[in-house]
């Protein structure tokens, strides 16, 4: 989003030095759906289309579907023309981060960003979600930040950070065959997801 420059040269866009991307033109090219999600007290396909542009209730129901939502919604009396109370205080907050996926998706961004935004839903939608995102996803770029290893163990690339430092980077199996903090994670969630599966 260049919230402040990078230094010239080191963060690289499509080949081109982030700098030289006009502001406007960089953040219209991502899409960027946070932890602490925002709705506004508007309906729910407003919501959803609040990029900036005029879409159609096919592009939005689209979205809707990729994101999970779509079914919830059309639960709804109102359907997509639900308006959801000051800060989406009518929806879970499940129902919230998947609508704000789909607000993400509807602007069709070069480069996603999905920064620890399935905290709120439980790990077969988070699966669902992320399945209809991998297609969504070939030929752009995903980054999704996360502290469960079933988020991030499909994606080709995976970096571990300590305190802003880089300590393991690889893919799921070459993590997993260090041996090293990933493993310890791994092992850790696999015994807790085990746990919760008994009760």
């Amino acid at each position: 989003l260049r919230l402040y420059n990078p230094p010239p040269g080191s963060i690289l866009m499509d080949g081109i030095d982030l700098n030289k991307i006009p502001l406007k033109t960089l953040r219209q090219a991502i899409g960027y759906v946070p932890q602490d999600n925002f709705l506004f007290s508007t309906t729910i396909h407003e919501n959803i289309g609040f990029a900036g542009e005029s879409f159609s209730d096919q592009a939005i129901e689209e979205v809707a579907k990729q994101a999970q939502i779509y079914e919830s919604i059309v639960d709804f009396p109102e359907k997509f023309q639900t308006v959801v109370g000051e800060r989406g205080t009518t929806l879970s907050g499940g129902q919230k981060q998947r609508i704000s996926i789909a607000r993400a998706l509807i602007k069709n961004p070069a480069l996603l960003i999905l920064d620890d935004c399935f905290s709120a839903v439980d790990t077969q939608t988070e699966e669902k979600i992320l399945t209809g995102l991998r297609s969504y996803l070939s030929g752009r770029t995903g980054i999704i930040i996360s502290h469960r290893i079933s988020t991030v163990q499909e994606a080709d690339e995976i970096v571990l950070l300590d305190h802003g430092e880089i300590i393991e980077r690889g893919d799921h199996h070459t993590l997993l065959q260090l041996k090293g903090r990933y493993w310890e994670m791994y092992q850790k969630q696999r015994l807790e997801e085990e746990l919760a599966s008994v009760e």
